[in-house]
């Protein structure tokens, strides 16, 4: 097949890149030919498609010319038509699969790759389509106030970095509506059985939504046997949604080390606010091989997370290395930890339950077979599915 894939970033940025670029390399060795669609960015990976990708906009107050571009590309600037129409023009794609296209590219691709008879499928990584700011979580609380409804909210509410963010958020939002986007595209795929409830609550069709969680790269999986010290570990980012302040009380009243592996704007205030507690180690930003090691000697990793987690590596990884997880109910987490098999679950943002389970976890042994769990998330299974779905 000739698959075209799209994302905004072409390099490591963050999981919904890494999952762009790992299939890319999964569907060539599969035998498929793959072309990309991407934004221009500086820090992108060579590739022989970029003559095709649309210059980065950013709203810049003090350039008008940048700020009129970055204002028009999230509907469809005459720029990314243009360079797209090419693109299909040269490579001839079988199938579109969307990622991450909105602000920088636009759903607009979806619209051109449809009219000329290209299948359409999307994998979502975030809300976007029912929540115009993405996350369901708006000044630091839960919302689902434009699933389902009208977008109004974002701009009332300023959810989207500030007035002007939001606004044009909800505009975007009001363009690409549920009745527009689902005339262009075939299928949906859910990293989650909550996402897809989600996308549902928002009125897409049930029928074209298909929950499949993502894949890992098992090779790096690889480790020799490693003896559990008795400590735990957090790894991801530390911002106000992930919880990690409620962790952090929790881990703040025990004897076992927690390791926090990860940054994020919370970084300097919680180091400062935790700098009384020794048994609390921040680690900064780790490599994968010193993420693995932590994993390997820690009883169980905590995802601590307070709002709607849509498919977290980070769960995955920890159970395929064999570490259970002790999982926040929210989200997606659920579907991927087995109470008292893999884990367990807590209530989200409840330091007393989280830290009664901190207890419960290290009282206990969780026995599973983590090589049958590589199998379920591999490559391989992956990619299967996700041909089928091509069609």
């Amino acid at each position: 097949m000739r698959i075209l894939l799209a994302n905004k970033f072409y390099y490591r940025r963050g999981g919904d890149c890494i999952y762009s670029i790992e299939l890319e390399s999964l569907l060539r060795e599969a035998g498929h030919e793959v072309a990309f669609f991407a934004m221009d960015f500086a820090e992108n990976i060579e590739s022989s498609w970029s003559k095709f990708w649309p210059r980065e906009v950013a709203f810049s107050p003090k350039k008008p010319g940048a700020f009129i571009r970055a204002f028009k590309r999230p509907f469809g600037d005459s720029e990314t038509i243009s360079k797209f129409t090419a693109l299909l023009d040269e490579f001839k794609p079988d199938v579109l699969h969307l990622n991450n296209i909105h602000t920088q590219l636009s759903p607009v691709i979806a619209e051109i790759a449809h009219s000329r008879g290209v299948k359409v499928v999307w994998t979502l990584h975030d809300y976007k389509l029912v929540c115009p700011a993405y996350t369901c979580y708006c000044n630091g609380e839960l919302c689902e106030e434009c699933i389902g409804g009208s977008k109004k909210p974002c701009s009332a509410k300023c959810c989207v970095k500030n007035k002007l963010g939001s606004v044009i958020a909800q505009k975007e939002a009001e363009t690409w509506n549920c009745s527009r986007l689902e005339k262009c595209v075939d299928k949906y795929v859910c990293p989650s059985a909550f996402m897809k409830k989600k996308m549902e609550q928002g009125g897409f069709e049930p029928s074209k939504l298909i929950a499949l969680h993502n894949f890992i790269d098992i090779s790096k999986l690889a480790h020799e046997s490693v003896a559990k010290e008795d400590c735990y570990c957090y790894v991801g980012r530390l911002s106000k949604e992930k919880g990690v302040r409620t962790l952090l009380k929790a881990a703040s009243q025990k004897k076992q080390v927690l390791y926090v592996l990860g940054t994020g704007p919370l970084s300097e205030e919680l180091k400062n606010e935790f700098a009384a507690f020794p048994q609390i180690k921040f680690m900064g930003h780790c490599d994968w091989n010193t993420c693995k090691d932590i994993l390997l000697k820690s009883k169980f990793s905590v995802i601590s997370s307070e709002w709607y987690e849509n498919n977290p590596l980070s769960v995955i990884e920890s159970l395929s290395l064999g570490t259970p997880v002790l999982g926040a109910d929210i989200g997606g987490i659920p579907e991927l930890i087995s109470a008292g098999v893999t884990g367990e679950l807590y209530e989200s943002g409840n330091k007393d339950d989280l830290s009664q389970k901190i207890d419960l976890m290290f009282s206990k042994s969780y026995c599973y077979d983590a090589t049958a769990l590589c199998q379920q998330y591999s490559k391989v299974s992956y990619l299967k599915q996700i041909l089928e779905i091509y069609g």
